[in-house]
């Protein structure tokens, strides 16, 4: 249950490279480079709903259960079929250009998302 809740954005590294690299606009890396996303997460079980709230009341939610494979939508609207693990207390999920891993390191949410060598790190506090 560790990762319940909800979590503000506290800093971000590598967005502008990782951002351009997975195929985001301008203009759309331009509005989310210093808003403070938020992410709020509720957890029962194995079963997950992971929202984030994006500038302009923009919001993405994914409900998924540990181990099976699930509908995953992302901000520019696409969606995809992937299958969230839990390795070791962390989130691990491949979406179509990228690997992500979600884990909870010092009371903090960290996001880090690897796409061949470019990697975005985001840290958020818990709100």
């Amino acid at each position: 249950m560790a990762f319940a809740g909800r979590w503000e954005l506290e800093s971000q590294e590598g967005y502008d490279e990782f951002c351009k690299l997975v195929g985001i606009p301008d203009d759309i890396i331009q509005k989310g480079r210093d808003y403070k996303t938020v992410t709020e997460v509720t957890q029962s079980g194995n079963d997950f709903t992971w929202t984030q709230f994006y500038p302009s009341n923009a919001k993405v939610t994914n409900n998924f259960t540990i181990g099976k494979e699930s509908e995953m939508h992302t901000i520019s609207g696409k969606t995809f079929k992937a299958t969230v693990n839990m390795e070791g207390g962390k989130l691990t999920v491949s979406f179509p250009n990228y690997h992500q891993v979600n884990e909870i390191s010092g009371g903090k949410l960290v996001e880090t998302s690897k796409a061949g060598s470019v990697v975005l790190k985001r840290t958020s506090k818990k709100i």
